[in-house]
């Protein structure tokens, strides 16, 4: 688990997203420290209204990144101007606010307490189907606090899915350490089989699942894919996270899959979906990757394109058998972290590029942005942005047909058509 320091600058909306920040860090784990010096990691949560603002945020920025192994960076300022951070050679990661949760995890699985229950917040409800995983990491300090992979039974989430559903819910977020094993306790592995009976429940919804390690999905590519290529409700998203082109290493990290598999998962998709996302994490900088390792990884996030993108330099979490290894250095991983996080930035942006001009139907309405803007997710889960949106008439919870018109790294803009 980390120990996180967080600052928050600017308008109510700011407040709020570092609040859902912080409910994702304490629910994975994590805790907070009040200063960045006793910190692992540091999150900035920037404002940019007038020219003194924006020269305070990178005033801040630099300050925390001399105090602390790694800072992300986000909010107003970062998302309109988050260039301006690495043009003052800040060393930190520009991310919306919604991806730093992922990031801080160095990599982990993401925890959930014994007793997770659903949530509602807004139209967004959150369902975890299992606990526990069946991978081993060499880095990774959750196994210490989750333990094996205990799965519910498909009967029990539907239930959960439905009240969630009923109670109002229009996104419906599957979570868990991974996914992609829930059922194995069992001797089978039933997430194709889960997703295909929650599609059936009545109403208009959509679905997104979470993070599925490669190993867990490879066995079971063929049989997902189909269900997703099937059922609307479904996001067409996966979150598979290679954290390595290299085999030796993802054998150092003990990470159970091999290159290979997590590109014919990739495959399996693109074969059975035209248009969706692909989203994976690397971790940069593991004490035994070399420079060819990294090249491999390289090459990989060229080959593969994923359009959403988690780079996290590797840092040592107490007790974990890679602690015990000689780390790199952190100018080695800040240069190959900041050269992976430039080919992510190319690939997200010409992926937000390529919808302008196009429409977007049934794009959902997740929730109010900053000023009268809402957040849409279309059928791949790219975030659309409408503004104005009270002179449109939509909400949280609404189906729209979207035409994008404009876009940022990150994101795109659309206009009801």
């Amino acid at each position: 688990m980390a120990r996180y320091h967080i600052e928050t600058y600017g308008c109510t909306s700011n407040r709020g997203e570092s609040r859902e920040i912080e409910r994702r860090l304490r629910d994975a784990g994590h805790y907070r420290v009040d200063g960045a010096e006793d910190a692992d990691v540091a999150i900035l949560n920037t404002c940019t209204v007038v020219e003194k603002t924006e020269r305070n945020m990178l005033r801040r920025a630099e300050e925390l990144s001399a105090e602390t192994a790694d800072l992300f960076i986000t909010g107003c300022m970062a998302l309109a101007q988050g260039e301006a951070f690495a043009q003052a050679d800040v060393d930190g990661q520009v991310l919306h606010w919604d991806e730093v949760p992922e990031a801080v995890t160095n990599g982990e699985c993401p925890t959930t307490t014994p007793d997770a229950e659903p949530i509602l917040d807004g139209v967004v409800g959150i369902l975890p189907i299992a606990r526990g995983c069946m991978s081993d990491c060499s880095y990774c300090i959750t196994k210490q606090a989750t333990g094996k992979i205990d799965s519910p039974s498909i009967e029990k989430n539907v239930e959960k899915a439905r009240a969630l559903i009923h109670a109002g819910a229009k996104e419906l977020r599957i979570t868990g350490q991974d996914t992609g094993v829930y059922g194995w306790d069992d001797g089978e592995r039933k997430l194709h089989r889960l997703l295909e009976e929650i599609c059936e429940i009545d109403g208009e919804f959509r679905v997104r699942v979470g993070m599925a390690n490669p190993k867990g999905v490879h066995g079971i590519r063929e049989e997902l894919a189909a269900v997703f290529a099937e059922h609307e409700e479904l996001y067409d998203f996966l979150h598979a996270p290679v954290q390595s082109g290299s085999n030796d290493v993802l054998g150092d990290m003990r990470r159970q899959h091999q290159v290979e598999e997590y590109v014919e998962v990739v495959e399996t998709f693109d074969d059975a979906l035209e248009y969706w996302t692909l989203s994976t994490d690397f971790i940069v900088g593991f004490p035994t990757e070399t420079e060819r390792d990294h090249e491999q990884s390289m090459a990989l996030l060229r080959e593969t394109r994923p359009e959403k993108i988690n780079v996290t330099r590797f840092s040592k979490r107490p007790g974990t058998d890679a602690a015990e290894l000689k780390g790199l250095g952190g100018t080695v991983k800040k240069e190959r972290s900041k050269e992976m996080s430039a080919v992510k930035r190319e690939i997200v942006r010409e992926a937000y590029a390529d919808m302008v001009g196009e429409t977007r139907e049934d794009c959902l309405v997740v929730e109010a942005g900053t000023a009268d803007s809402v957040k849409c997710r279309d059928s791949a889960y790219r975030q659309i942005i409408v503004q104005n949106a009270s002179d449109h008439g939509i909400e949280p919870g609404d189906f729209v047909d979207l035409e994008v018109t404009a876009h940022e790294t990150m994101y795109a803009f659309g206009e009801p058509v």
